[in-house]
C-alpha cells in the first residue's frame, strides 16, 4: 500500500498567486511548506497563520465538512482545532474551496509523547467532542461505522506477518466484532475519525496543544476516536486517560480495540512513509500485550 498520489501540484507560486486574489493583505507574509498529508497540503504563513489546501478531490469534499462544522465544534470541545479563519474560493488554476487557519506551535505526539496532563487533557477533549451530532451532521462512510463494514484487516495482517497473523491479533479482532454485535453504538456521537498520534500537537513540555486534521469528522460510534488508547498513549496510561473522559464499558473498549486493530494495519502496510509504518508497528505490538 502507498500514500495516494496529489492531483494537483501545489507549490509556492499557486498559493502566493491565490493570496493576492483573494486575500491581499496577507500575501507578503513568508510563506514556509509545513506538511503534506494524504489529501491535503499546509503552507505556513507568517508566524501565527496557515494556508491548508486539499491536494485530491476526495480531500476537497473532506475540507467542506471542516470549513462547514469546524467553527461551531471549536466553541464546544476543550482543545484548540484549526476552525477557518478566511475561505478561498476556486480560480482557474486551483479547483476547490480552500482556507487560512491558525497555526499551532508544537510537535505531533509521534515525536513528542503527551505527559500525564496532557493525556487527560486528551480524556477531556474527546469527553467534550463526544456528544450527540445533529441530524444534519456528515456522516464518514469510513469511519465512526461498524467494524463489519470496514475490510476486514486479516487479509492485510496476513500479508505483514507472512501469512501467519499473531494469535492474539486474531483474537483481538473477533472480539471486536463480538462486542459490536452484543452492544452496538446507540446515538451518533461527534467523532474526529483519524485520532492518531500525528493528529495531535504537542507542547515541548508534553501538553496537548490542539487537535487538528479534521477531515474525517461525522457522526458516528466513537470506538474510532477511542483507538487512540493504542495508537497514541502509552502502556499503562489508560487510566490517566480515563480520568479526563471518563469511564469506559467493555464493548466500547472492545470495539475501540479492533479500531485500533484496522489503523495500525493500515499504517504498518505503508511501504513508502516509514514513520506511519512504526506507528503501525508499535500499535500491533501493543494490541499484543
Amino acid at each position: 500500500m502507498r500514500v495516494p498520489a496529489a492531483e494537483i501540484d501545489i507549490d509556492e507560486g499557486l498559493v502566493r498567486a491565490l493570496l493576492q486574489a483573494q486575500h491581499p493583505d496577507l500575501a507578503g507574509l513568508p510563506l514556509v511548506r509545513a506538511a503534506d498529508g494524504w489529501d491535503n497540503v499546509m503552507w505556513r504563513l507568517g508566524p501565527d497563520l496557515a494556508v491548508r489546501l486539499p491536494q485530491r478531490a476526495l480531500g476537497a469534499g473532506f475540507a467542506r465538512v471542516e470549513h462547514r462544522w469546524l467553527p461551531e465544534l471549536a466553541r464546544a470541545v476543550a482543545a484548540d482545532v484549526p476552525a477557518p479563519v478566511r475561505i478561498g474560493t476556486p480560480t482557474g488554476d486551483y479547483p476547490w474551496t480552500w482556507a487560512i487557519v491558525p497555526w499551532f506551535e508544537g510537535r505531533t505526539a509521534d515525536v513528542q509523547p503527551l505527559s500525564p496532563d496532557g493525556v487527560r487533557s486528551l480524556g477531556w477533549a474527546l469527553h467534550t467532542l463526544h456528544t450527540p451530532a445533529p441530524a444534519d451532521a456528515p456522516v464518514n462512510p469510513y469511519r465512526g461505522v461498524g467494524l463489519v463494514e470496514r475490510e476486514d484487516p486479516l487479509p492485510g495482517l496476513e500479508a505483514l506477518y507472512d501469512g501467519a497473523v499473531p494469535p492474539a491479533l486474531r483474537r483481538g479482532w473477533l472480539r471486536a466484532l463480538e462486542a459490536e454485535a452484543v452492544s452496538a453504538a446507540g446515538r451518533p456521537l461527534w467523532v474526529h475519525g483519524d485520532l492518531h498520534a500525528r493528529n495531535l500537537v504537542v507542547s515541548g513540555g508534553g501538553d496537548l496543544r490542539a487537535i487538528i486534521d479534521w477531515g474525517d469528522l461525522g457522526a458516528g460510534d466513537p470506538a474510532v476516536d477511542l483507538s487512540c488508547l493504542w495508537t497514541v498513549l502509552e502502556p499503562g496510561q489508560h487510566g490517566l486517560f480515563c480520568a479526563g473522559y471518563g469511564p469506559v464499558d467493555g464493548p466500547l473498549l472492545g470495539r475501540a480495540r479492533g479500531w485500533a486493530l484496522v489503523f495500525a494495519t493500515i499504517f504498518a502496510s505503508l511501504e513508502d512513509d516509514p514513520g506511519a509504518v512504526a506507528i503501525g508497528r508499535r500499535t500491533l505490538g501493543l494490541l499484543q500485550g
